[in-house]
This record gives structure tokens, C-alpha cells and sequence, in this order.
């Protein structure tokens, strides 16, 4: 495997960070540059580099990334006012992690594309 991300480091315990969640499969903690009042990121302990390296041995992990998320929703109370489940994929995608991740963002409405302010641009 290569060398460690972050991610490593927070599941080893060998940074800090502000955790929410934790269980035998899954962490999660407040993002350090939250783009929403509630903004953390819920992750696998099993590092998954990309989405595209997700296969039938691993997917189980991916799906229980969305049932903490959910479960998360409704202890912070806001599952019934709705927030947002993002989770990139590689440069273009706007990944800077290489340790799949959901961010998990709520606290205000919500709007669409999710850059309004940035014209679409052709790559």
C-alpha cells in the first residue's frame, strides 16, 4: 500500500481530530474547512483509495458509510430537513484524499449545482 494519508494518521490516533462516531468499521469527525454549520466526514477504517476501487469485497464498507451517515442525521436532528451525502472521486472529482470519504454536510438549505457561484467550465 502507499505511504499513509491522514486518514491513517487520525484512524491510528496519531493526529487529533474532533470525532463524532466511531465503531469497529467506520470514523467519523468534523471536517477542518467545513463548507456547511454541520460538515464531517464519514470514513472507512479499511483504506479505499478511490471509488473506482470499490469491488465486491469491499462494498459492504461503502454501504455502512451511508447507514452512519443516516444514523448521524438523526441524533444531530436534521434527517427530516434534509442534508447532503457527497463523496468524490479523484482529481477532476475534487478528491484530495485518497481514502474514500462521504461528506456529510447540513444546517442549511442546500442548492444546486453546488457551485453556483463558479461558471461550469469545460476540462
Amino acid at each position: 500500500m502507499t505511504e499513509s494519508t491522514i486518514f491513517d494518521k487520525i484512524i491510528n490516533k496519531e493526529i487529533p481530530a474532533d470525532v463524532v462516531y466511531e465503531d469497529e468499521h467506520t470514523l467519523a469527525f468534523k471536517d477542518i474547512n467545513p463548507q456547511a454549520p454541520f460538515h464531517v466526514l464519514v470514513i472507512p477504517k479499511q483504506r479505499i483509495a478511490t471509488i473506482n476501487d470499490v469491488n465486491e469485497q469491499n462494498s459492504h464498507l461503502i454501504g455502512h458509510l451511508y447507514v452512519v451517515a443516516a444514523k448521524l442525521a438523526k441524533e444531530h436532528g436534521f434527517a427530516e430537513e434534509g442534508y447532503r451525502v457527497v463523496m468524490n472521486c479523484n482529481e477532476h472529482g475534487g478528491q484530495t484524499v485518497y481514502h474514500v470519504h462521504l461528506h456529510l454536510l447540513a444546517g442549511k438549505p442546500m442548492g444546486w449545482p453546488p457551485y453556483q457561484d463558479r461558471k461550469k467550465e469545460l476540462i
